[in-house]
């Protein structure tokens, strides 16, 4: 079973709350030896080596204290799935559909992912660790206690969304999108490189770097109907 962290290690500071990461231990694992996943399907204590999963129904699954690690991804169905207390290591695949899924207590490690689908999805205590995710979608999810460090995010698509104790540490974020995101203790000091093409009027409730200021501000003057001459 695992166990989870009391408190996080990420970039913090004086009165921002810091997020709390997920510490998983899992239990001696059973390898996976199914016929592939089936939809409301329940894996527990289960390891995932290198296999294919592309194209593969697993509507409403659930997933606990499973290892996940090198497996293909591509255009698997997972909506409404529940990933819990688990690590996802090497995973990848275009078009991964986890619209309005559950994950909580979840590490995801050096993922190549495009246009994964998260949109109405919960995501608390989770770390999501190097990597690339290219056109992630997060539209009206919900984000709570997630660390994205080492990573690199190619327009992510935060609109709509509910970020609350959330840090970019050490990643690079290129076209984010904002639109109509509320952010409560988001701290974006430490990503490598912020670049924020929608809804810079949304970070209200984030904390950023005075170089971070700078580099956003021709698009805070615009939004404020500011000429700079």
């Amino acid at each position: 079973m695992a166990r989870r962290a009391a408190g996080g290690t990420g970039s913090g500071g004086a009165g921002v709350k810091r997020a709390r990461r997920p510490e998983v231990r899992l239990p001696p694992l059973e390898p996976y030896d199914g016929p592939g996943l089936e939809p409301d399907g329940d894996y527990d204590g289960l390891e995932f080596r290198e296999e294919d999963l592309a194209g593969q129904e697993g509507r409403g699954a659930r997933f606990m204290d499973c290892a996940l690690t090198g497996c293909a991804l591509d255009e698997t169905r997972l909506h409404h799935a529940r990933v819990l207390d688990s690590v996802l290591t090497g995973i990848r695949g275009v078009g991964t559909d986890l619209a309005e899924s559950t994950l909580r207590d979840v590490e995801l490690v050096d993922a190549r992912l495009g246009g994964v689908q998260l949109h109405g999805s919960v995501l608390e205590r989770v770390l999501v660790r190097g990597g690339k995710i290219d056109y992630l979608n997060l539209r009206k999810a919900r984000l709570r206690d997630v660390v994205f460090e080492g990573c690199v995010l190619m327009e992510p698509d935060f609109g709509g969304a509910r970020l609350e104790r959330v840090e970019f540490v050490d990643c690079v974020l290129k076209g984010a999108d904002f639109s109509a995101a509320v952010l409560t203790e988001v701290d974006l000091r430490a990503a490598a490189r912020l670049d924020v093409a929608r809804g810079v009027d949304r970070l209200s409730g984030a904390v950023i770097s005075p170089a971070q200021l700078l580099d956003l501000a021709p698009l805070l003057a615009a939004q404020m109907g500011i000429r700079v001459e």
